[in-house]
């Protein structure tokens, strides 16, 4: 039998070259030396695939699906965040506010007036000693009383000095004077409030008031 011989294969076409080169890379990665038989006795022709590229469909170009799926979704919409809110107010202050109110002034009740219930001249002294009067206190020759015959005690009698128009108002607290012509008798200071002391005894215009 005459020895075949292996046959290398030529290829021109492009698929034929990177057939033959994978070829090669086996043979480097096994380390197989020297030619490699094949069962036949010749050398595999390897397979050439003529990869044809599928026809791309016009419809999935133009589809309007794909146009939509290719699409940029829409950017997320910024919710803007919740603006602070200030708690409700008092109630004080959400009332309508009012003028205080000034305080108004306070008038002054005039003293009652004095009513005169009698009236009359008489001669007046004074003295500035004694221990007690009496209705049981104690003589004040500073203080504006008066003696009196039978006027009540603490009677307010108002003297005046006809001559000078100056008048005094005495509280009787005592009894006198006992000497005719005369129907009161002054403290000492009561007597000085409407004429000098150096006179001792005047005749006075006086009012009982009530």
């Amino acid at each position: 039998m005459a020895g075949r011989h292996s046959r290398t294969r030529m290829f021109s076409s492009p698929a034929g070259i990177a057939a033959t080169a994978a070829v090669g890379v086996v043979l480097a990665v096994g380390g197989t030396v020297g030619a490699v038989q094949l069962t036949s006795g010749e050398a595999a022709a390897p397979v050439v695939a003529d990869t044809v590229p599928a026809a791309v469909s016009p419809s999935a170009t133009s589809s309007p699906s794909a146009t939509a799926s290719l699409t940029a979704s829409p950017s997320p919409t910024v919710t803007a965040s919740p603006k602070a809110t200030r708690s409700a107010q008092a109630a004080s202050r959400s009332r309508t506010r009012t003028a205080t109110p000034k305080p108004s002034a306070t008038t002054k009740k005039a003293a009652p007036k004095s009513t005169v219930v009698d009236s009359g001249s008489c001669g007046a002294s004074f003295y500035d000693e004694g221990q007690m009067t009496a209705n049981g206190e104690t003589f004040n020759p500073d203080a504006l009383t008066a003696a009196h015959k039978t006027l009540p005690f603490n009677t307010r009698v108002r003297v005046t000095n006809p001559d000078n128009g100056k008048s005094v108002t005495v509280r009787i607290n005592d009894r006198g004077p006992f000497i005719e012509g005369r129907c009161l008798d002054l403290s000492r200071a009561a007597f000085e409030t409407i004429a000098s002391v150096s006179l001792g005894e005047l005749t006075v215009k006086y009012e009982v008031l009530g």
